[in-house]
């Protein structure tokens, strides 16, 4: 007999949505270049995520090494 599916909170801070949206922050950056905040807020309409999400998962990309910020307070893909 298979066993069942892990609950979805086994998956814990990381899920599947906050890396997906890490991955758009970090195209984002590749595509258009370094942003402040607030325009690459813009650039992947976080307007339109779930309250919070857009700082979380900036915090994640910076954390795991994606995603840096510029002396002058910018973000920048790595």
């Amino acid at each position: 007999m298979p066993m069942p599916p892990p609950k979805p909170s086994t998956e814990g801070l990381r899920d599947r949505q906050v890396m997906a949206e890490v991955g758009q922050l970090t195209r984002a950056l590749h595509t258009e270049g370094s942003q402040s905040p607030e325009a690459l807020s813009r650039l992947v309409g976080a307007d339109y995520w779930e309250t919070g999400r857009y700082e979380r998962a900036l915090a994640f990309a910076i954390a795991d090494g994606h995603v840096f910020r510029t002396a002058d307070g910018r973000l920048a893909a790595t």
